[in-house]
């Protein structure tokens, strides 16, 4: 693939996700977890993976993570996005490379969003000098199972797609 479109494009990727993020902020969700969210995002991050790759998923969720701090000014936002989308990374490349026969994108979802949740759990804990606050962890795990479904489900849509977009447009050199 030609350099210059793959980065335009990984920074389209980027910028949706970025777009997603603010997006999501705006959503009320009238359930028991707060500070919980839908991972919108995560559908960029985890098409990137199935598209592009590990190195190039990681790249955009730390950078729709700094870009989000600087968009909404929250810097305490910075350690638990980072951390999550690292780990949500890490999670998710170890299921798709080893266990997509067993796993779809749907089963590759909810790990990473469980390893999202416990990573944002992690810093929370760190933060507040508190191990208690993992008693939290249950809630968000549940909620994860359910968030990571629609995030998997909408990146096998996509990824087909655009797959299928990169094999035609980049089969022939411009």
């Amino acid at each position: 693939m030609n350099n210059v479109k793959k980065i335009i494009f990984l920074s389209l990727l980027v910028s949706i996700g970025l777009a997603l993020s603010i997006i999501e902020t705006m959503i009320p969700l009238p359930f028991v977890a707060p500070g919980a969210k839908l991972g919108l995002s995560n559908i960029v991050i985890l098409i990137t993976l199935v598209v592009f790759g590990f190195r190039e998923s990681i790249t955009i969720g730390i950078l729709k993570s700094i870009t989000f701090t600087l968009a909404t000014g929250s810097v305490s936002s910075l350690f638990y996005s980072l951390t999550g989308a690292i780990l949500s990374c890490i999670a998710m490349y170890i299921v798709y490379r080893n266990l997509s026969k067993v796993f779809s994108l749907i089963g590759v979802s909810i790990f990473g969003a469980v390893a999202h949740n416990f990573g944002q759990i992690l810093v929370a804990s760190l933060m507040m000098k508190n191990i208690r606050i993992f008693s939290y962890l249950p809630i968000l795990l549940l909620t994860s199972l359910f968030t990571g479904y629609f995030v998997g489900l909408a990146s096998i849509y996509i990824s087909k797609n655009l797959k299928n977009y990169f094999d035609n447009i980049f089969l022939y050199k411009n």
